[in-house]
């Protein structure tokens, strides 16, 4: 066995899933379609005359690829550490494997390499690729080693990151939500490094190799130069991508070094606990709700109607009853829909949401803070300054919206209370609604500051009221578009892994990958005519991927058409926001994420049965 029976089983079993070739093929077609779509730019705007303008042409692609590469690599892996570990806790395995003789290192290192074996599988499937890159010219094999070495070094780091913090976290959300705002926080670190936030030097050592030692983009970008360079200052080290190396190398030892330390003390104190009042149990509580309901008007249940004990018979009236059991304490009156009432008026999600919400205000701060230093001293700041500091927040807290309403589904699924929920007399409705509801209420503050922020950007004068109405607005649409999404992907998929997968990857593609075509577009040339036509075959790929995503187990033809809709919707949202056409980007996002939403939303209220699983279509 190589590194404990957990690593040795996911070795064995992952090549008998069909999913891992799929997943493989898919992953170097699309880069292989992005270098072809790159070609077809170039040469239809000009005319390639000598071997030097192929070798400038491979000196800008490879930078855009090794990014490309570095971007999935974290995201995957963080998210595939994450969920994996979170799995084993919300199915109880985890707690059957730590009965095992399995050592601590065996568990943690087995689940981590386990869950990162697609990511591994998938670079090792396109240094290929980018060995045929080399083919073009201005690309060295040494900068190919050490751009894979830096993306190795960080999704180590990052796939360590999420399994800790999974392992230690009670929630599925909270282990996820802890992941990506560590990982922003980090690179956003490193960000405020790269600009001179520390001065010229420090510690004696320039703050460029500060901001590249710890940073994986600057590392990757700095890999990716034919030559890198060396400061004297890191003595035997030489290069700020070697410091990076030795980084990378500590952080991943010290965080499994943690988890093996403590992942039986987090994971065994919980269970010695008592179980708490009704309200903070899992699962408990909208069943023993829905017990107790009363349909139409009439007095609300109570928290004391479903735990309390009848008199036994015969016992007169006046009597007090011998075996009667004293109240829990104050009552609470129920809502009409239990599922909403527990997901606002409990702590459904754990109390460690306290943790996640001051994280998210620190972050939230730091936005505000670099907006405050860079930007607003100057009244006639670029556009690109002003998005600079606002769109990674809105990124950041719609996968943030997306993650919570995903795992709100896929903890009830794991614990077995969506199977409870079920079979009581809850309507489909109050139960999405339900979920939807308190998804959006637990990430208030996501939701609200990055429109505060915007508002306050209307004060300041750096969008007009016009502006902000429109970003208001699709802002709203955009929120709502990510909750049903996850509330989609969470009934549609039992496996929690694929759901979690499908939802944060929806979301990656939609937003990033749209992002990563118009970078394309501007790196490589101007002219919008010659780039039209690759890119719509890109679009309609990525329609298609959409679709199957989305509605492969549930086909239907709203579903279909808002997938190959979104990605030319947000294509021209994108184009038309750098022409300054503001109604035009509102009108297409409103209109194409709007039409997305009733998409999934009205099946899952519908067709609730048959988006479960339950039945399929055409059943009685």
């Amino acid at each position: 066995m190589l590194i404990g029976p957990v690593f040795t089983r996911e070795l064995a079993i992952a090549p008998r899933r069909p999913r891992i070739y799929v997943a493989r093929a898919v992953y170097v077609v699309a880069l292989l379609g992005l270098t072809g779509t790159a070609w077809l730019i170039l040469t239809g705007t000009q005319l390639i005359r000598d071997v030097g303008e192929m070798a400038q042409f491979g000196g800008v692609l490879f930078p855009f690829l090794a990014s490309l590469q570095l971007a999935l690599g974290i995201f995957f892996s963080a998210l595939l550490a994450a969920s994996g570990a979170a799995q084993e806790k919300d199915r109880r395995t985890m707690v059957l494997l730590l009965l095992t003789n399995l050592s601590n290192s065996e568990l943690v290192l087995g689940r981590l390499l386990a869950s990162l074996l697609n990511v591994l599988v998938l670079l090792a499937a396109a240094l290929p690729l980018f060995m045929l890159a080399a083919l073009f010219g201005g690309i060295s094999f040494g900068q190919i080693g050490r751009v894979f070495a830096v993306t190795l070094g960080s999704v180590l780091v990052c796939g360590s990151l999420g399994s800790t913090l999974a392992l230690w976290r009670e929630k599925t959300f909270q282990g996820l939500a802890m992941t990506v705002l560590m990982l922003v926080l980090w690179l956003g670190v490193g960000e405020l490094v790269a600009v001179g936030a520390l001065g010229e030097r420090w510690l004696g050592i320039h703050t460029t190799s500060w901001a590249i030692a710890i940073s994986p983009w600057q590392a990757v970008l700095e890999a990716a130069r034919p030559f890198v360079h060396a400061d004297p200052a890191l003595g035997p080290l030489g290069s700020p991508v070697t410091l990076f190396y030795l980084v990378a190398a500590t952080l991943t030892v010290l965080l499994n070094a943690v988890a093996i330390g403590w992942v039986r003390r987090w994971n065994s104190a919980r269970d010695d606990q008592p179980p708490g009042p009704l309200e903070e149990r899992p699962g408990a509580a909208p069943l023993s709700l829905a017990e107790g309901r009363v349909k139409g008007p009439g007095k609300a249940p109570t928290c004391a109607d479903s735990g309390a004990r009848r008199a036994p018979s015969g016992v007169p009236p006046s009597q007090p009853a011998v075996a009667a059991t004293p109240s829990p304490g104050p009552t609470r009156a129920v809502w009409d829909n239990p599922i909403l009432w527990r997901e606002i008026r409990t702590w459904a999600y754990g109390r460690k949401m306290l943790a996640i919400r001051l994280a998210y205000l620190l972050l939230f701060a730091l936005a505000v803070a670099n907006f405050m230093f860079r930007v607003q001293p100057y009244p006639a700041a670029a556009r690109a300054d002003v998005l600079l500091a606002v769109v990674p927040l809105l990124v950041l807290s719609l996968v943030l919206v997306n993650a919570q309403a995903v795992t709100s589904l896929t903890s009830e699924r794991d614990v077995r209370a969506l199977d409870l929920l079920l079979v009581t007399d809850l309507t489909p409705r109050e139960i999405v609604f339900g979920k939807l509801g308190g998804v959006l209420y637990s990430t208030k503050e996501m939701v609200l500051l990055p429109m505060a922020f915007c508002g306050y950007l209307c004060l300041c004068g750096y969008l007009g009221l016009e502006d902000l109405f429109y970003v208001i607005g699709a802002l709203a649409v955009l929120y709502l578009f990510v909750a049903v999404l996850g509330i989609h992907a969470g009934i549609t998929y039992a496996h929690s892994p694929s759901a979690i997968a499908t939802s944060l990857g929806t979301v990656f593609f939609l937003f990033l990958g749209i992002a990563t075509c118009m970078r394309m577009m501007i790196s490589f040339s101007g002219s919008f005519q010659a780039q039209l036509q690759p890119f719509l075959a890109f679009m309609v790929g990525g329609g298609v991927g959409l679709y199957v995503a989305l509605g492969a187990r549930n086909p239907s033809t709203a579903i279909g058409v808002a997938s190959f809709l979104c990605p030319f919707a947000t294509f021209y949202a994108i184009a038309s926001f750098l022409l300054h056409y503001t109604l035009a980007v509102f009108l297409v996002t409103v209109a194409a994420y709007g039409f997305a939403t009733a998409a999934m939303l009205i099946p899952a209220i519908y067709e609730f049965d048959v988006a479960t699983g339950r039945t399929t279509p055409g059943e009685d």
